[in-house]
């Protein structure tokens, strides 16, 4: 049940009906438990099993291990690691494993074939796997008690505007709000509708229309000029971005017409003053959860400069593996990770001051973005030998002017530093600031050209690109 189908649009629609019938709190939450298990069940009905098993390991593991004592505290959490950790290893990471098994036993002379498993990837596993791990996680931690209602924490789970493809919500943040109704106001259900045409607008629009095309046909080719190799990087730069962005402002503008909030996910991100920076604006709720959850637990920066440097060098490999089941996501994980290694180590040279000076901060968010840029390759790519093919002519200015770009190329190239000027305009505010500040004629006036342009989109649905991780 995609976002941008007719059927999720049904489906909203009966929820916000159902869930405005006079039914009590505890019966409205029930309605929305309900309909997240339906909107999880309509992608594979069997996989509903899984989310089960993570609502009741983690609810049962949490209310051990605040009862235990301290020595048994580590293994209740164990257990809650090793379920969701291992569904998510054995679903995601089986045949990538076996692969790579057999050609480290081949270099070492064994002739071995293991049967490929085939395995249908659980939609949204990645992340309600992180969510509910941040609830037992903060448990052990002392951050927050055991929750007392195991059908909040079962909705909290599942949440459907969030399930399959984030935010990433926090435990703390997302289960105080079922202790009583929000206000599902006509001023929710307004703002909540806004956000709602709003990233479908980057989702069928412009990810979908303008930079997709452009990008699949490129990554396609086997050889590249520079400006092409530039043109197809940029191109899925903007894709991925409303892709996804698109995607999260959907989830955030639905659950708001419920009345309640979950968190931004993407603020400006292609204006980074730097990696980190960047890092604190892509994926946030992803970013956030490996520096409290990942990087923390290695030691983060309280061992020394060298070990702090490996533990962001072994979160962003974890990340980039987190992403996909392939080596091209462990190298853009490392490539990033490379990044913040060097950008620290520059900083703790020149001195952090040299961040005043408005030269440094434009040559650092020219260098980020081309960094950026040139780490979507890895992303996109279908193999490493595929992403330095492109590294090659995109490094190399000889070839830049070898080569003419299609009237669709310039559209998308356009788009791009369209999308980029948006970002500089809307760096300092976030969306849902942006909406209430402007009069409501030219809200609805945009969106009403954002809806017509919607429906009047040529181009096929085509998936979340996140669905696959």
């Amino acid at each position: 049940m995609n976002f941008d189908s007719y059927t999720f649009l049904v489906f909203w629609l009966l929820v916000l009906a159902l869930y405005r019938l006079p039914l009590g709190w505890s019966g409205r939450k029930n309605v929305l438990l309900g309909a997240s298990y339906v909107f999880y069940a309509a992608w594979n009905p069997p996989f509903i099993l899984l989310l089960w098993i993570s609502t009741v390991v983690d609810w049962f593991a949490a209310r051990r291990m605040a009862a235990a004592e301290s020595t048994r505290r580590k293994a209740w959490l164990a257990v809650s690691l090793l379920t969701n950790l291992g569904l998510l290893a054995y679903f995601k990471y089986s045949d990538f494993v076996l692969h790579n098994l057999e050609l480290w036993l081949a270099a070492m002379g064994v002739d071995a074939r293991f049967p490929e498993q085939n395995l249908i990837l659980p939609i949204g596993i990645s992340f309600y796997t992180f969510q509910t791990l941040s609830y037992t996680i903060d448990v052990y931690r002392g951050r927050m008690h055991p929750w007392h209602s195991f059908r909040d924490f079962a909705l909290f789970v599942s949440f459907f505007p969030q399930l399959v493809a984030g935010p990433i919500v926090r435990a703390r943040s997302l289960l105080p709000q079922f202790l009583k109704a929000p206000r599902a106001d006509w001023n929710a259900l307004s703002l909540g509708t806004a956000l709602v045409i709003l990233g479908l607008f980057q989702k069928a629009v412009l990810a979908d229309s303008i930079f997709a095309p452009v990008a699949d046909a490129y990554f396609a080719m086997d050889t590249l000029s520079g400006v092409q190799a530039w043109t197809a990087s940029m191109a899925f730069a903007g894709q991925i971005f409303c892709d996804f962005a698109g995607y999260s402002t959907i989830a955030i503008g639905v659950a708001r017409s419920l009345g309640f909030r979950i968190p931004v996910n993407f603020n400006a991100p292609y204006t980074a003053v730097g990696f980190s920076d960047f890092w604190r604006r892509w994926h946030i709720s992803l970013s956030r959860w490996l520096r409290d959850y990942l990087y923390i637990s290695l030691g983060g920066n309280r061992k020394g400069r060298w070990l702090t440097l490996r533990n962001l060098m072994l979160t962003m490999l974890l990340g980039g593996l987190w992403h996909g089941a392939a080596w091209t996501f462990v190298a853009w994980g490392a490539l990033h990770g490379s990044f913040l290694v060097i950008e620290r180590l520059t900083l703790a040279r020149l001195g952090r001051e040299t961040l005043e000076h408005a030269w440094v901060r434009g040559a650092m968010v020219i260098v980020t973005l081309l960094g950026v840029l040139l780490s979507w390759v890895l992303f996109r790519a279908e193999s490493l030998s595929q992403a330095g093919s492109m590294f090659a002519v995109m490094l190399n200015p000889a070839g830049w002017g070898s080569a003419s770009l299609a009237a669709a190329d310039q559209v998308a190239v356009a788009a791009f530093a369209l999308l980029l000027g948006a970002q500089w305009l809307f760096r300092a505010h976030r969306q849902e600031a942006w909406l209430l500040r402007l009069h409501w004629v030219t809200v609805a006036l945009g969106l009403a050209a954002m809806l017509a342009s919607i429906l009047l989109t040529p181009s096929p649905s085509r998936a979340f690109i996140y669905f696959q991780f």
